[in-house]
């Protein structure tokens, strides 16, 4: 479900004339080794934001951890985490900073 909950948050966004990238993938380095793709950011608005879609029950550490992980290795500042299973999606709506 959450692969399409993010094609219709992306629609939406263009559709409000914002530049959006989905599916970015952020390099990972472990020591001397380095995967070019060892997360996806799910999508990526005007090159400054990370949105990262979930559908879960409730989010957990593990969520804002990951959201935190991609804000750091993409020396981005602003991350939303969206959980879209709920009825009031303005509440299920977190804002993540990343050294503000």
């Amino acid at each position: 479900m959450e692969s399409a909950y993010e094609k219709a948050l992306a629609f939406e966004l263009e559709n409000a004339g914002l530049k959006i990238m989905m599916q970015v993938g952020l390099p990972f380095q472990y020591e001397t080794i380095i995967l070019e793709v060892g997360y996806r950011i799910d999508i990526l608005v005007e090159d400054k934001v990370i949105i990262e879609i979930k559908s879960v029950e409730a989010l957990t550490d593990v969520h804002f951890k990951q959201l935190t992980t991609y804000l750091k290795l993409s020396g981005k500042k602003l991350g939303l985490l969206v959980n879209f299973n709920t009825s009031k999606i303005d509440t299920s709506i977190k804002r993540i900073v990343n050294n503000l």
